[in-house]
C-alpha cells in the first residue's frame, strides 16, 4: 500500500522514529512532507528515545503519536513500553510502525534472522496488538484494522503495524546530502594504512562492508577486524571491553554518527575508564545512510566536544584527508584515549558488497588473532 495512504488511515500528525530500509518509503514521505519539524516529525537517537518523546507528545496534546522503527529496535522500547506506556502504569497509547527484517522464509542478513523470528512475539508479549502489512494488503483491510485499533488505543494500550518487505511504497524520492567532501570508504582506507595490524572494531552498516572490501583489496586477512553487523550503537563498548583486556595493543573503533547517538552514554563510560590504547574514530556524515540517508542530530552536535566532556583526554575534528592523516599519526603515538571526528559526505558505491565470511567465522578468526597479542 502507499505510504501516504497509511499515514492518512492512521490519522496522526506526529511521527518520531529511527529510520529503517524496510520503511524507506514512509521515511521519504515524511521527510518530503514535514522534513525535520518539532511539531510533526523528529528522528530520534534510539527507539526508546522515540517512545518517551511520543509519550511526552501525548501527555501535552492528548493526541495519538506514531513511532516508527526497524524490528531490531524492539529491544530498546521494552522498558518504556512496559514501565511507561502500559495500561497498568500510565496508559499512554502509541501506534508503532515496525519494519520486519528477517521475516521467517525471507532471506536476510544474519543479524536479522533471530530478531525476525521473535518480532511478533515480542510485541504480543508487551500486550501490543499487531497487524501485518504486505504487498497484497489493501487500503480497506488496513483501514478496517485501524478502526479496531482505535478501540484498543482508547483503553490506553498501544498497537503496531508490522511492515513486510515491499509492504509500503512511495513514488517520490527524498534527496539527502551535506557540504562535506570526504568519502567514507576512502576515510576507512586511510585508517587501515595507519592502523597496520592493530585490531579494529567497526560499526553497523556500510562502514563494516567497506572495511571488509578494503581488506580484500589490500590482500589482508579479515582476522584483524570485528564487524559489528548488528547491535547498532554498541561497537564502542565492544572496543572498550577489548581495549581493557588487551592493554598492550592499540585497539581502533570505527564508529558512525547515528550509532554513536543511539547509545551516547557509552562515551561517558569509555571516558571514565580511559584506556590509553583505545582510538575511537567517528565518521560523521550526519545521516542514517545505510537505511536511506535520513538525517541524524549529529549535524547540530559538536561530537568532539562531547567526547572531551566525557573525559577523552585527546580529541580532534577533521574535514580533509591531510588533517586526517596527521591526526591518525598523532593518535598512534599518543599513550592516551583518543577521539577523532571525521566530517564526511553521504554516499557509497552502488556495487558495494557484503562480507562473504560468516559471523561465526569472523568471531573465531578475530578471537584467535587476539590470543596472539
Amino acid at each position: 500500500m502507499r505510504a501516504e495512504k497509511l499515514v492518512e488511515i492512521i490519522g496522526s500528525d506526529f511521527y518520531t522514529g529511527v529510520p529503517d530500509s524496510q520503511l524507506k518509503a514512509l521515511c521519504n514521505y515524511l521527510m518530503n512532507r514535514y522534513g525535520i519539524d518539532p511539531g510533526h516529525h523528529i528522528i530520534a537517537a534510539n527507539e526508546g528515545n522515540c517512545t518517551a518523546l511520543a509519550a511526552g507528545y501525548y501527555l501535552a496534546t492528548g493526541k495519538i503519536p506514531v513511532v516508527y522503527m526497524q524490528n531490531s529496535g524492539e529491544g530498546n522500547i521494552i522498558n518504556p513500553a512496559a514501565s511507561l506506556l502500559s495500561d497498568r502504569v500510565y496508559a499512554i497509547p502509541v501506534v508503532f510502525i515496525v519494519g520486519w527484517r528477517g521475516e521467517p522464509g525471507v532471506h536476510d542478513e544474519p543479524q536479522h534472522v533471530y530478531q525476525g523470528e521473535v518480532t511478533i512475539k515480542l510485541l504480543e508479549d508487551m500486550d501490543i496488538a499487531t497487524f501485518v502489512i504486505g504487498k497484497d494488503t489493501t487500503d480497506d483491510e488496513a483501514s478496517e484494522k485501524m478502526g479496531e485499533f482505535r478501540h484498543i488505543l482508547a483503553l490506553g494500550k498501544s498497537v503496531a503495524f508490522v511492515i513486510r518487505k515491499g509492504g509500503i511504497s512511495y513514488d517520490e524520492k527524498a534527496v539527502y546530502g551535506n557540504g562535506n567532501t570526504m568519502i567514507r570508504e576512502d576515510v576507512i582506507k586511510h585508517i587501515l594504512a595507519a592502523s597496520g595490524r592493530d585490531p579494529i572494531i567497526s560499526t553497523t552498516g556500510k562502514a563494516s562492508r567497506e572495511l571488509f572490501e578494503a581488506r580484500a583489496a589490500n590482500n589482508q586477512p579479515h582476522k584483524y577486524d570485528f564487524l559489528t553487523v548488528g547491535s547498532m550503537g554498541h561497537s564502542s563498548s565492544i572496543a572498550l571491553g577489548i581495549a581493557l583486556s588487551k592493554p598492550r595493543r592499540k585497539i581502533w573503533c570505527i564508529d558512525g554518527d547515528g550509532a554513536l547517538l543511539m547509545h551516547m552514554g557509552a562515551m561517558a563510560v569509555i571516558g571514565a575508564n580511559s584506556p590509553s590504547n583505545l582510538i575511537h574514530v567517528v565518521i560523521n556524515n550526519e545521516a542514517h545512510e545505510t537505511v536511506g540517508g535520513m538525517p541524524t542530530a549529529a549535524g547540530k552536535a559538536d561530537i568532539a566536544a562531547v567526547a572531551r566532556a566525557c573525559g577523552y583526554p585527546y580529541t580532534a575534528k577533521v574535514n580533509s584527508y591531510e588533517d586526517l592523516d596527521r591526526e591518525l599519526e598523532t593518535v598512534k603515538s599518543n599513550n592516551q584515549l583518543s577521539f577523532i571526528e571525521v566530517e564526511c559526505s553521504i554516499g557509497a558505491r552502488d556495487d558495494l558488497g557484503r562480507p562473504t565470511t560468516s559471523t561465526h567465522d569472523n568471531k573465531a578468526g578475530f578471537m584467535d588473532y587476539l590470543k596472539e597479542l
